[in-house]
């Protein structure tokens, strides 16, 4: 009796539709390619920037276009989303214990937050908005 290996047929692209929780892993992995677009998008800048005014002028001017403000939105609600689910998943990564208890997850995801906002508004005050 020969053995034969076990061969599963996953369908090539649509095996995450089938379930909720694989839609949200696959929307989360998707971000990243939008996080890593905003990076590139920031050394062309730095790029720009030392190739002199008249090119960073003209790279100010491109900032300004329908597409870009576009891009910069999708950036920013990718960028949301990212860092939300990874803090949401970092009490389940991260579990606290002290003494015998451990900390409520809640409480973990919770003093991620508190930290983004805290930092969000030291960062809009160097910048001038407040």
């Amino acid at each position: 009796m020969s053995r034969r290996p076990l061969i599963r047929e996953v369908p090539p692209a649509s095996w995450f539709f089938r379930h909720p929780r694989y839609l949200r892993y696959m929307a989360r992995e998707v971000t990243s390619v939008f996080v890593g677009a905003y990076c590139v998008l920031l050394v062309i800048a730095m790029q720009r920037l030392a190739a002199g005014p008249i090119a960073w002028q003209e790279f100010l001017v491109a900032l300004r276009s329908p597409v870009s403000i576009i891009f910069h939105l999708l950036a920013m609600a990718a960028a949301f989303y990212h860092a939300g689910t990874w803090f949401n998943a970092t009490q389940k990564a991260m579990p606290l214990q002290i003494g015998e208890n451990f900390v409520p997850g809640s409480y973990i995801s919770g003093a991620h937050y508190l930290v983004w906002a805290v930092l969000s508004l030291v960062v809009l005050f160097f910048a001038g908005v407040f």
